[in-house]
C-alpha cells in the first residue's frame, strides 16, 4: 500500500571523541543536537536556549556542528516570524510609522538612513487572510488549505540599489578567470545558505531549502542572473518540510527534490516543483512489495523459518538518505550514495521521470498496484539498479556529473576518511571503472560543474581544513591541471552550491566551521577557460 515518504529517526548517542569523528554522514543526530524540531510545529514561535560549544576533541575535518556534541546551534524555526509582513519606518521615537515605499527600479539612489539591525528596521504585521485574493485554488492537501489559511512569510529585506564590488587587487588581463564578489539587489534572502540546492532555469537560478546557524528551511528564492535581482516568490501546493543535504534535479522546467533532512530525521520523499506554476507536488509510492498469493495454488506455505532466512519482500523505494547526488540521464534520475543516518550508502537507483506529469489525477499503475487521486505517484517509478564491476566504498558529500553516458564520482566521505578517488560509472554498461590519477585532491562538501571539456571544482574540505581555491579536472586525459585565477576569491568554505550561467559561474553561500555565509560570488571564465576548451570528445571507460 502506498505511503507518503518515511521519515527515520535516530536515538541521540552519548558524544564521544570516536563517535564524534562519523557523525558527518552517519550519525544519529548529525548537526543538530538536541534538536527538537521534528516535535514541534512548524509555526511554533518556541526557541529553546542556545547550548554552550563544549571542549571536547573532534574531528580533523568535521567542525563541531557535525557532531553529535552539544552544539551552538539549536535547529528550531520558531524564531522566525510566521505572518505576511510589511516593513514600517522605526526610525524616530514616538513618530507613526509609514509604509516603506515600494522598491524601485535599479538606479535609484541608495537612502542616506543609517543602517539598522533587522529587528530594528523590521516590524512584522499580520496581514489577514481575508485581504488576499481569494481567486488562487490551492490543493486540498496543502497545509494552507487545511488550516483555513494562507501560509505566512517571513521578513523581507529589499534593496533597491545594488552594491558594486569594490577591489585594490591589480588589473588582471581580459582572459584570466577572475573572482568578484556579485552586486545583488532587490528581495534579499533572510537567512544565509548552507548544504542547500540552486537550480538554473534559463536565467534564473532557484535556491530551495539549506540551513543556518537557526534551522532548516523550506523556502523558495530566485536569484537573475542577468539583473543580479533577488525575489521571494509565492509558493502553492504540497509544500516540503525545511530539509537540508538534497538533491534538485531539473526535468522539464520541473524541478524533482529528494531526500535531505534536519536535525535527526532524513526524509525519503520525493517533491516535484513546477517552476511555471510555482506549485508544489508530492507523489507517493509503494515502499515494499510481496509476491501474490493464490488461494487455488499448490504451492507449499514455508514455515516461519525458512521465511525469515527468505525474506518475500523487496525494495521498491530507495531508503531515507541525505548528502546523496543525482543526474539525469535518458529520462532518469540516478540517486547515488550518501548517507541513511546510520551508515554510508553506495546503492544506486534510478527515478523514471520520462512520464512525469504532476498535473494528472488519474490513476496509475505501479508494481501491479493502482494509485490515484492526488496523492498519484504522478506516472514516477522507482528501481534499484544492480551495477558490474567493483564499485565506490559507501559515501557522502560526493559530487556526480554527467558527461556524455557516464556519471563521473569525485571525492566525498564516509564520516571517517575524505576521499580523494575518481570513478566512472556507465550508464549504458553499468559498469563501474576507478581512475588512476598521478595526482589527486581530497575533497568533500564541494562542488563540481562541467565547463565544456573541464570539470572546476570549488571549494570543499580537504581532510584537513576547507579550502577555497578551484581545481580543473581535465575530461580529455582525466587529469587533474593547474590554472591560475585571478581576483579576490571566496573565503574558503564547503557545502555551497555553483551553477553556470552565461560564462560564468554562480557560488551560492556555504559554511567554514564557523560561519554560514549568504553571499554570492562570481567567477568570470573568460578566453583562459574556454580557448584550451576540446570541441568534441568522449570519456571512454
Amino acid at each position: 500500500m502506498a505511503q507518503r515518504g518515511r521519515q527515520r529517526t535516530n536515538p541521540d548517542p552519548s558524544a564521544t571523541h570516536s563517535t564524534a569523528v562519523s557523525t558527518l554522514l552517519f550519525a544519529p543526530v548529525d548537526d543538530d543536537d538536541n534538536d527538537t524540531m521534528s516535535s514541534l510545529s512548524l509555526h511554533d514561535d518556541s526557541r529553546s536556549t542556545p547550548l554552550q560549544l563544549t571542549s571536547s576533541t573532534h574531528s580533523p575535518y568535521i567542525h563541531p556542528t557535525h557532531q553529535a556534541t552539544a552544539s551552538t546551534s539549536t535547529f528550531n524555526v520558531g524564531g522566525q516570524s510566521t505572518g505576511v509582513v510589511s516593513v514600517v519606518n522605526t526610525s524616530t521615537a514616538g513618530s507613526t510609522p509609514t509604509s516603506t515605499p515600494t522598491p524601485t527600479m535599479p538606479g535609484t539612489p541608495r537612502t542616506t538612513a543609517s543602517r539598522k539591525p533587522s529587528s530594528l528596521r523590521h516590524s512584522s504585521t499580520v496581514v489577514p487572510a481575508e485581504s488576499i485574493t481569494s481567486s488562487i485554488k490551492r490543493r486540498a492537501s496543502s497545509p494552507s488549505a487545511k488550516e483555513g489559511k494562507y501560509p505566512l512569510k517571513p521578513p523581507q529585506r529589499p534593496r533597491t540599489t545594488p552594491r558594486l564590488p569594490h577591489s585594490d587587487d591589480p588589473p588582471a588581463p581580459a582572459t584570466a578567470l577572475y573572482w568578484s564578489r556579485a552586486p545583488i539587489h532587490g528581495v534579499l534572502p533572510m537567512r544565509s545558505f548552507r548544504a542547500h540546492t540552486v537550480t538554473l532555469v534559463d536565467h534564473v537560478a532557484w535556491l530551495f531549502g539549506g540551513c543556518d546557524d537557526k534551522g532548516c528551511w523550506k523556502d523558495v528564492y530566485c536569484f537573475d542572473t542577468d539583473t543580479m535581482y533577488w525575489s521571494h516568490p509565492d509558493t502553492l501546493g504540497d509544500v516540503p518540510p525545511p530539509c537540508r543535504a538534497h538533491t534538485a534535479t531539473l526535468v522539464d522546467r520541473k524541478i524533482v527534490i529528494f531526500g535531505g533532512g534536519q536535525g535527526p530525521v532524513y526524509y525519503d520523499s520525493t517533491y516535484i516543483f513546477d517552476t511555471t506554476t510555482r506549485s508544489w507536488f508530492c507523489p507517493l509510492f509503494p515502499h515494499a512489495q510481496f509476491p501474490p498469493q493464490n488461494p487455488e495454488s499448490n504451492v507449499e506455505v514455508q514455515s516461519p523459518a525458512l521465511q525469515s532466512q527468505n525474506p518475500p519482500e523487496r525494495p521498491l523505494h530507495p531508503a531515507p538518505r541525505r548528502a546523496h547526488t543525482s543526474v539525469l540521464y535518458n529520462g532518469k534520475i540516478y540517486i547515488f550514495g550518501g548517507g541513511n543516518g546510520l551508515t554510508a550508502l553506495n546503492d544506486l537507483w534510478t527515478l523514471d521521470v520520462s512520464r512525469l506529469d504532476p498535473t494528472s489525477q488519474s490513476t496509475y499503475s505501479y508494481g501491479g498496484g493502482s494509485f490515484g487521486g492526488s496523492g498519484a505517484s504522478g506516472g514516477l517509478r522507482w528501481s534499484l539498479v544492480e551495477t558490474q564491476g567493483e564499485p565506490p566504498v559507501p559515501r557522502g558529500y560526493h559530487t556526480a556529473n554527467l558527461v556524455g553516458s557516464v556519471m563521473i564520482v569525485v571525492g566525498g566521505s564516509d564520516g571517517r576518511e575524505c576521499f580523494s578517488d575518481v570513478w566512472c560509472l556507465n550508464l549504458d554498461t553499468l559498469i563501474w571503472t576507478r581512475l588512476n590519477l598521478p595526482l589527486s585532491h581530497r575533497r568533500l562538501s564541494h562542488t563540481s560543474t562541467q565547463v565544456g571539456s573541464c570539470l572546476f571544482i570549488v571549494g570543499g574540505h580537504d581532510g584537513g581544513a576547507y579550502r577555497d581555491e578551484v581545481v580543473l579536472f581535465n575530461l580529455v586525459n582525466l587529469q587533474y591541471e593547474p590554472r591560475t585565477v585571478k581576483g579576490k576569491p571566496p573565503s574558503a568554505r564547503g557545502y555551497h552550491a555553483t551553477i553556470l550561467a552565461d560564462s560564468r559561474l554562480f557560488v551560492f553561500g556555504g559554511f567554514n566551521g564557523h560561519d554560514v555565509f549568504d553571499d554570492v560570488h562570481i567567477l568570470d571564465l573568460a578566453g583562459a577557460a574556454y580557448l584550451p576548451q576540446v570541441m568534441s570528445f568522449r570519456v571512454d571507460v
